[in-house]
């Protein structure tokens, strides 16, 4: 298996033939509204701005803002990075001192929608779900068939694979992650050869769960899979897979696939077997990984509030995901053409950088 990333090597879920289509033709096609993991309180040492933007990364506007307002780096929160192919909405939070100097700040694409107080910095990985709401154009009539696609994502769930915007411009920065865990990369900035390191994790991970899906057992758990329950985030191992894959197939439970590090142990039994299968086929041992902490991620994901509406040109699709999973991985579903492609909106390492190793933020 290829280290560059494809849709073509990763296998879809649904079967039936995609409603084609093109994204992303006007900036407000793609929107996408980041909601807070909690309550805000209105009152506190922290002030929590939620603000919208077009063409900027987040990382480019937390750096506007930390120049504008004389603010360090470190001093300001944030739960993920936002696309700048999109319109995106998103809250950070900022030392309540500056307040009186956020009339100054100024930056085309972006306004600021509403200011509120909080006890706490806002932190990586502080968002519940993310909303996305995309058009789809030249796909007259397909409406319907997307509608149907849908439906069976939400009974089933999403492959919650890494879409292409975790590989940077053509696919390639998992290449260049195998260099690093080699020692083989001339790359020294330690932000860089983390970026490249987890684009290496992800292409495991893809084809853990590609594997998952030939193989049969998408909506099944195997023995040695390490389980994690929907409700409430438990993860267990599974030693009688007969018993636990009832619960799988209802939804209430999924597997898990490992992103290699120190702190995480390869799965066990059948379901490593599979695992050693995806590591092997790229020629990658668990131990090449063991500058990444290393974690678990879900092998699929659940839709919610999923709804298709008819264009004249097309349709327009919405629905919110889990922090961590990709729309793309959605949209690839629903249109079968290879979406987002070859890094066609790639994001830097600089901004990647900022994620962590489950890859928190939704990167659409």
């Amino acid at each position: 298996m290829s280290l560059v990333f494809e849709w073509s090597a990763l296998r879809a879920l649904t079967e039936e033939k995609g409603t084609g289509g093109l994204l992303r033709q006007a900036p407000d096609d793609f929107r996408v509204e980041e909601l807070p993991a909690y309550p805000l309180s209105g009152e506190g040492d922290f002030l929590y701005v939620q603000l919208e933007k077009t063409g900027h990364t987040t990382a480019h506007v937390l750096r506007e803002l930390s120049l504008q307002l004389g603010v360090k780096d470190r001093d300001i929160g944030v739960a993920g990075l936002k696309d700048r192919h999109a319109v995106t909405t998103q809250w950070l939070s900022l030392p309540a001192k500056a307040e009186g100097r956020l009339e100054q700040f100024a930056l085309d694409g972006v306004r600021i929608l509403n200011l509120t107080r909080h006890t706490n910095k806002l932190g990586l990985g502080h968002l519940r779900a993310n909303r996305f709401t995309v058009r789809v154009r030249g796909a007259a009539g397909q409406a319907e068939a997307a509608a149907a696609l849908l439906a069976t994502l939400e009974q089933r769930g999403v492959p919650n694979y890494f879409g292409p915007q975790r590989f940077g411009l053509g696919g390639l920065n998992a290449e260049e992650g195998l260099r690093v865990v080699r020692g083989e990369s001339r790359v020294r900035d330690p932000r860089v050869r983390r970026f490249l390191t987890t684009a290496l994790q992800s292409v495991v991970f893809n084809a853990f769960v590609n594997l998952r899906l030939e193989a049969g057992v998408f909506d099944a758990l195997l023995a040695g899979d390490m389980a994690k329950k929907h409700d409430t985030g438990g993860v267990f191992l599974v030693e009688d897979a007969a018993l636990e894959t009832p619960r799988a197939a209802r939804g209430e439970v999924s597997a898990t696939g490992t992103l290699f590090g120190k702190k995480v142990r390869p799965l066990t039994a059948e379901a490593g077997q599979l695992e050693q299968a995806a590591l092997g086929a790229l020629g990658l041992t668990p131990e090449m990984f063991l500058s990444r902490k290393g974690d678990r991620r879900l092998t699929r994901v659940f839709l919610q509030e999923a709804t298709t509406h008819p264009e004249p040109d097309g349709f327009t699709v919405a629905f919110t995901l889990p922090r961590g999973s990709f729309a793309t991985s959605v949209l690839r579903e629903i249109m079968k053409t290879d979406v987002d492609a070859l890094g066609a909106h790639p994001d830097t390492p600089e901004d990647d950088a900022l994620l962590d190793d489950a890859g928190a933020e939704v990167l659409a």
